[in-house]
């Protein structure tokens, strides 16, 4: 029996793309004892919408403008408290998921195998003590994300309504721009809002070096490394694009 003595697990979605809600939505469909109470796209609707329908089950993307799902649920106060599912893109954040009792963890994009999963999660959240159930199930969840690689494997890019995903490996430079990055990937250039050093933190620095205080450089695409005067240097990547390499970041590169 689910909160407020429904037989159906009452569920609210939180994600700023409406791309993603509708297809979350049409994954649900295919659960019969699910019902969707609510589609928010943004804190503050999804607060509203929280504390009004008190729900069973939280979906709840990490990454939205503005703030986070880790920030929403700071701000937010609702007896009982719901299971919460995080959706991202981003396996990084699986540590604070942990910390925030998350029932699972689902990384983007999933297929209804790994919906079923953490839905059966949710169910036994909601059937039995939360307190000793949840911590095992994380700790798998957690087992399975430190399986793959810790640097980011993709990019999430905002493409008006939509987000794509750009494999890390496929990006040939990085160029910052102000607040913005431009990301290269062959003929294409995408734009996303983040400083240089943050996404340089996240990409493996086996493959990616810093070459200057705003390029970053896929080692893969590095065809050439010249010596224009003593203590200056330039790189060339494969497609010829031409570029400085600043004398304190000449030691990241291969000799």
């Amino acid at each position: 029996m689910m909160a407020g003595g429904s037989t159906a697990m009452r569920v609210v979605l939180v994600d700023d793309e409406p791309l993603a809600l509708r297809r979350l939505r049409a994954m649900l469909a295919k659960h019969e004892d699910v019902e969707v109470l609510a589609e928010c796209e943004d804190a503050a609707v999804a607060i509203e919408a929280m504390r009004t329908t008190k729900p069973d089950v939280v979906f709840l993307d990490i990454q939205m403008p503005e703030v986070d799902g880790f920030q929403l649920l700071e701000a937010l106060s609702v007896a009982p408290a719901p299971v919460l599912i995080f959706v991202t893109a981003h396996a990084e954040h699986a540590v604070r998921a942990f910390d925030a009792d998350a029932a699972d963890y689902l990384l983007k994009p999933f297929d209804q195998t790994r919906l079923s999963r953490a839905l059966d999660r949710a169910r036994t959240a909601l059937s039995v003590d939360r307190g000793a159930t949840l911590g095992n199930d994380l700790r798998e969840v957690l087992a399975s994300l430190r399986g793959r690689s810790k640097y980011l494997e993709r990019v999430a890019v905002q493409i008006g309504r939509r987000t794509i995903f750009v494999k890390a490996a496929s990006i040939d430079w990085i160029e910052a721009d102000g607040n913005y990055l431009h990301l290269h990937v062959g003929r294409q250039q995408y734009v996303i809002r983040s400083g240089l050093g943050i996404l340089e933190s996240q990409l493996d620095p086996a493959q990616f070096a810093r070459v200057h205080r705003s390029a970053i450089v896929n080692l893969d695409r590095v065809q050439e490394l010249r010596t224009v005067a003593p203590g200056e240097y330039r790189v060339v990547l494969t497609d010829g694009t031409d570029l400085s390499v600043s004398r304190g970041y000449r030691d990241r590169l291969p000799r």
